[in-house]
């Protein structure tokens, strides 16, 4: 967030989707560059049913989103994992893929 209000220009917004931890917004900056900060949920459910096909097929590689896989074992691990911030996202393998 920081990178990305300190190279906005003078008078633009700043957009993000999901919910930031730990950040501080620099309110001073903001203000006297007349800049702004603008976000909300991603609307995840919206797309599963057409990416995820192409996520289990191999089409297309959700490595950017997805760093932590297990299967339903592993579902307590994989909380605490996003809880702890060692992951973003986890995904969950049920069945055979």
């Amino acid at each position: 967030m920081e990178t990305a209000i300190g190279v906005a220009r003078p008078g633009s917004m700043v957009g993000y989707v999901g919910v930031p931890h730990g950040v501080e917004l620099p309110v001073a900056e903001m203000f006297y560059r007349n800049k702004g900060v603008f976000g909300g949920a991603a609307p995840v459910r919206t797309y599963i049913p057409e990416l995820l096909p192409d996520v289990l097929e191999e089409r297309i590689n959700p490595g950017r989103v997805f760093d932590f896989a297990t299967d339903l074992d592993g579902v307590a691990e994989a909380y605490a994992a996003m809880d702890e911030r060692r992951a973003i996202k986890s995904l969950l393998r049920v069945g055979t893929v």
